[in-house]
């Protein structure tokens, strides 16, 4: 396989959400506190990310894999393949770094909606270098975080000189449970501690692409309690970082170990040691002991990045697997040779199963980006009403916060199941390194487990996003889609679509309910059946969009040219496979949450 080809990106679905659905043109665009951004200073923001995407960044994506990386357990170093750490200084040359960064740290400050879409053409194309930008992210959480002097000391070389930044939760012994991590902070001074512990899995916890990383660690300070409430968040450089931004001594947090792993081999996975010999100094984040709901800012960010991530793949998955099925030859039509067992071979997308193969991957990778791209758009609400904290903007960062784990939850999931299908696509080419699939499974198979497991998103979504406002925050989603339902969007055109939908929706409440009886029973069930409602209301969410969609397709097809009348007339072929093939699962699942026992819960662990 060419180390350039494997990546491509579907920009003309990604203008169809932004500036034909969404109309963020309209909505966000050159509206404060956004930078003055129109829609064709938009489009050309995006399409410069192309080259980019499928140039070098697409050949570090095989190398990073095949090469992997180089670990020196006496320096404690890490050292990226070459063009892997071409990639990391390619993005930030040709200022890709700048799109999401506000106008007041000198970025173009373009809402969500826009950097969202831009990021998914970086990790579609090389995720383990995507990653490796996270330290553009942290430089704004702590810009907002931090106290004035915390920011002078760190914002503006982290922005000059392009470092690195990390989340550093986990631990050896406590995994998901974040709250039972013990790594200590000893306080020396001020907002100055000594932290000493043992973290693992962080990601890109050292590389030679950049003179410093900026941890941002969770410890536990002296005298704090138990749990979460008693973690803190703190500022810990590799290299600490003199008053003038420059680089002063090593600092005690050194990488001891490197994680061997199935994929994203180029993703350096690290186990962090910090005050081992060498004093780990870190700066409290603020001043203030509020780590828990500082650190969701990153966690937010990444919750979301890991959804994008994986719809990111699919995309591209799924357009290789087009590309193959249009070009190989192989078998007669299924009908003609029933008449004559000499009929010509035929291209592999004219066999029905290919076919039916095809409109899965594709109906459910547009129905990803529908999902991503509008959680984007309500994330520009939040913005454009003065943030998350604000009263007036109360509606909005609900809505994105209940949005957050189906991107994550249900993306990461059924990416990775349905990727066995556009590897089926190629035969048994498939499973060969020639193609890019079997890549893709592998680095994959990670989004359903970091950031929180898909059955931890499930109870997020339950326990806390629904539950937070007696679920008046679903119901208000639910709204929306019956709002559509009763505008009749598409006409007689999308009649089945919206019958279909409409069922879906009534399964859904009903599989809701039926959990909230049995809540009375035993908190068990929310998780035996958490996962099911994650995924039932994911897919009704995707279908609504997908039906409004093909409503804007129905609406532009008389008047459009060959190329864009090609286009519509996929995007309602996505709203109707989906609604007929998928959203019947939705009725299935509410009989099986009515149904459900605990026998599962109740079985001898010997009987397993």
């Amino acid at each position: 396989m060419s180390t350039a080809s494997h990546y491509k990106p579907n920009l003309r679905d990604t203008y169809f959400n932004l500036f034909e659905f969404l109309r963020v043109q309209d909505t966000s665009l050159g509206r404060k506190p956004f930078g003055d951004l129109d829609e064709a200073t938009a489009r050309q923001t995006l399409e410069s990310i192309i080259p980019v995407a499928t140039g070098l960044m697409s050949e570090g994506f095989i190398e990073g894999d095949r090469e992997g990386l180089q670990f020196d357990p006496k320096t404690h170093t890490v050292t990226l393949p070459p063009k892997m750490k071409a990639c990391i200084t390619n993005y930030f040359e040709s200022g890709l770094n700048l799109l999401d960064l506000p106008v007041h740290l000198g970025g173009v400050g373009a809402p969500p909606s826009l950097s969202w879409a831009g990021f998914e053409f970086v990790a579609g194309s090389n995720a383990a270098a995507a990653y490796y930008y996270l330290g553009n992210v942290l430089t704004r959480i702590i810009d907002e975080l931090a106290t004035d002097a915390q920011k002078k000391r760190f914002v503006g070389p982290m922005l000059e000189r392009h470092w690195g930044g990390t989340m550093v939760l986990t631990e050896p012994d406590a995994g998901s449970d974040v709250g039972a991590g013990r790594t200590r902070a000893t306080q020396v001074k001020d907002d100055l501690y000594h932290l000493e512990g043992v973290k693992r899995f962080i990601t890109n916890g050292d590389y030679d692409a950049t003179e410093n990383i900026i941890h941002l660690v969770l410890a536990r300070p002296e005298g704090k309690g138990p749990g979460t409430r008693g973690l803190s968040m703190f500022i810990v450089p590799k290299f600490l970082v003199n008053d003038d931004g420059s680089l002063g001594a090593r600092n005690g947090v050194f990488v001891s170990n490197l994680e061997k792993k199935m994929g994203l081999k180029a993703s350096a996975t690290c186990e962090l040691t910090l005050g081992d010999g060498v004093p780990c100094q870190g700066w409290l984040v603020g001043n203030v002991h509020d780590g828990m709901r500082q650190m969701f800012h990153v966690i937010e960010h990444a919750r979301m990045a890991v959804g994008i991530k994986s719809a990111a793949t699919l995309s591209t998955a799924y357009l290789n697997a087009l590309a193959y099925v249009k070009e190989r030859k192989q078998g007669a039509d299924l009908v003609a040779a029933a008449v004559d067992r000499n009929a010509p071979r035929v291209t592999v997308i004219n066999h029905p199963d290919v076919r039916r193969m095809l409109l899965l991957q594709k109906s459910h990778a547009e129905g990803m980006r529908a999902l991503v791209l509008f959680a984007a758009s309500v994330q520009d609400e939040v913005e454009l009403q003065g943030g998350h904290r604000t009263p007036e903007a109360a509606e909005a960062s609900a809505l994105s916060d209940l949005l957050l784990p189906l991107i994550k939850g249900y993306c990461s999931e059924k990416t990775y199941e349905l990727l066995s299908v556009s590897l089926q696509c190629f035969g048994g080419s498939g499973y060969l390194q020639d193609y890019p699939i079997e890549q893709y499974i592998r680095d994959q198979k990670i989004d359903s487990l970091y950031e929180g497991t898909t059955h931890i998103q499930a109870l997020d979504l339950l326990l806390r996003k629904v539950a937070k406002n007696g679920g008046a925050t679903l119901q208000a989603l639910l709204e929306r889609v019956g709002r559509t339902l009763k505008s009749k969007e598409g006409g007689a055109a999308l009649e089945a679509e919206r019958a279909a939908l409409a069922q879906a929706v009534g399964s859904l409440q009903e599989a809701f309910n039926a959990l909230m009886e049995k809540l009375g029973e035993s908190l068990y069930h929310v998780g035996l059946q958490g996962n099911r409602l994650l995924f039932a209301l994911s897919e009704t969410i995707i279908a609504w969009l997908l039906v409004r969609h093909a409503a804007v397709a129905v609406e532009k097809l008389p008047g459009a040219g060959e190329t864009d009348a090609r286009f519509y007339e996929g995007k309602i072929a996505s709203a109707r496979f989906f609604c007929q093939e998928v959203l019947p699962g939705v009725g299935l699942a509410a009989q099986q949450v009515k149904g459900s026992t605990l026998m599962a819960m109740e079985l001898s662990e010997d009987a397993f």
